[in-house]
């Protein structure tokens, strides 16, 4: 039996960026309907402003217009994430920090990492590249005249995640013909072998589809509620599970940082990323190891505010993903699939990831849903063990040890096989390529060497030839000799906002 009527339940960023991917592979099939079931009970979290340059890949594709996206989701560039304090501060002094720029380490593809081993003392390693001295300044990656998409700097955004939610269903109802439909999805009729026949809704109605992709969130009303499909949690290894939310406005003339700041505190760390109009803030601990008062007291001391004035919104976050993300003929996408703190903008990372693999592969026919779930369901469940392994890394090697939350972090026993394994390599040998042997590791060798050797991960030093080393100075020379030309050539990030803002007025 062919499959033609699909149903997303819930809206958001996580059903909207299904309902485009889906609408792009199966356009031009005429018999193919997706319809989007969204509550206007049910919030979305809207609290995920940040995001990696794999979302420009899927933005471009669906036809977005860049200039639009800007001007109506309160855009900010964002080239990377700058860390704050995640290291020892006796060691490596107050307010210490590195940066996990976008742009690849290897300048003209060279890797220099031999000669920057053997010469560390001398540079940062996030030095090795000119986006962070533009951080640094505060500098757009975009020229004004660079197309859409592209800049003289890799990039993602920062944005505001409900206006983004509607820019993409505004995209898929308009080119994809996604319907979208205003009910309250309050339960689920199966069939004999488990298969969801049919969803039942708050009217009192129900609606009959073929294939049910489940964006409902946390509550998780498909995969967990119809079909008890278990949730592996992995707090075991992510100790941080709860999260306030506040969002501070900003004066129209205030600089905009062109990247998250993540800075660390004895039980977690802090969310910052600035808008055109306004800071999304988070304070990210862990409640085993710090109590509500404490987390609201160490918040309100990082904004600057007193404590009575300070209301933010309380965020609990279960870590871990789902024992299976399809099954039958329903598939779990976006916060119902997995969960894990938003240290580098993983949740819309892996919720477009998996749509993305999702719409590429979908079941022309109901006898397809049995060959091509095995093959999804170890290639999700493999990728979100890579990112539970990326985000401990900042954790595990962190030589802090001022409180109970970072020396229990350091503990190997609570670290993977695979990470353990990783880290032995990298002591003797710097990470390569082919460390990575996998497609759908979502984090690969360069956002591991930032983060390696931005914590201070010591690695023996190679044997650097003459030619390594003068390649390696060549090469670092090179980059700051970049770096002082986009200090010319390249406006303030707000300025080219502002500047863009402008243009794009009427008359």
């Amino acid at each position: 039996m062919k499959i033609k009527r699909i149903a997303i339940v819930g809206g958001g960023t996580a059903g909207w960026l299904a309902a485009n991917h889906l609408g792009f592979e199966l356009r031009k099939d005429p018999e193919i309907e997706i319809t989007l079931i969204e509550s206007k009970d049910v919030p979305s979290i809207g609290v995920g402003e940040g995001t990696v340059p794999y979302i420009k890949k899927a933005l471009e594709k669906f036809g977005i217009s860049e200039a639009e996206l800007i001007a109506s989701c309160d855009v900010t560039f964002k080239q990377g994430i700058k860390f704050v304090e995640w290291l020892n501060s006796a060691i490596h002094g107050e307010k210490h920090y590195y940066y996990h720029p976008f742009e690849s380490p290897f300048p003209s593809g060279i890797d220099i990492i031999p000669y920057w081993l053997n010469h560390r003392s001398r540079e940062n390693f996030h030095e090795i590249t000119a986006q962070s001295y533009a951080c640094e300044a505060k500098l757009c990656p975009k020229k004004i005249s660079s197309p859409p998409y592209q800049g003289e700097m890799n990039y993602a955004y920062h944005f505001d995640a409900i206006k983004f939610a509607k820019l993409l269903s505004r995209n898929a109802i308009s080119k994809y013909r996604v319907k979208h439909k205003i009910a309250t999805v309050v339960g689920a009729q199966k069939d004999d072998a488990g298969n969801i026949d049919s969803l039942m809704l708050g009217s009192g109605e129900s609606s009959k589809f073929d294939f049910y992709i489940d964006c409902s969130g946390f509550s998780s009303l498909l995969i967990e509620k119809e079909l008890s499909v278990p949730f592996v949690d992995k707090s075991n290894q992510i100790l941080t599970d709860t999260a306030l939310a506040l969002q501070v406005q900003t004066e129209a003339d205030e600089e905009i940082p062109p990247y998250t700041i993540a800075t660390a505190h004895k039980a977690g760390w802090v969310w910052d990323i600035t808008l055109t109009g306004r800071r999304g803030t988070g304070f990210i601990y862990s409640s085993q190891h710090m109590s509500e008062t404490e987390a609201v007291e160490g918040f309100s001391k990082y904004l600057g505010v007193d404590v009575e004035m300070l209301s933010p919104r309380k965020i609990s976050m279960p870590v871990g993903y789902r024992e299976e993300f399809w099954v039958n003929n329903c598939v779990a996408i976006g916060l119902s699939q997995g969960f894990v703190e938003p240290l580098e903008a993983t949740s819309i990372l892996i919720t477009d990831f998996s749509a993305e693999y999702l719409a590429r592969a979908f079941p022309v026919n109901v006898e397809d849903i049995s060959l091509l779930k095995k093959r999804y369901n170890k290639v999700v469940e493999y990728s979100w063990a890579r990112i539970l392994d990326f985000i401990k890394l900042h954790y595990c090697i962190s030589d802090r040890d001022d409180s109970d939350f970072w020396r229990e972090n350091r503990d190997m026993s609570n670290v993977s096989d695979v990470l353990v394994e990783r880290l032995s390599i990298w002591e003797k040998f710097h990470p390569k390529k082919s460390d990575f042997f996998s497609k759908f590791e979502v984090f690969d060798v360069e956002n591991y060497l930032y983060v390696l050797y931005g914590m201070k991960f010591y690695t023996v030093p190679p044997h650097a030839s003459a030619y390594d080393v003068e390649s390696g100075q060549g090469k670092m020379a090179q980059v700051r000799q970049d770096a002082e030309r986009l200090a010319v050539e390249l406006l303030g990030h707000r300025e080219w906002l502002d500047k863009l803002k402008k243009a794009m007025q009427p008359g």
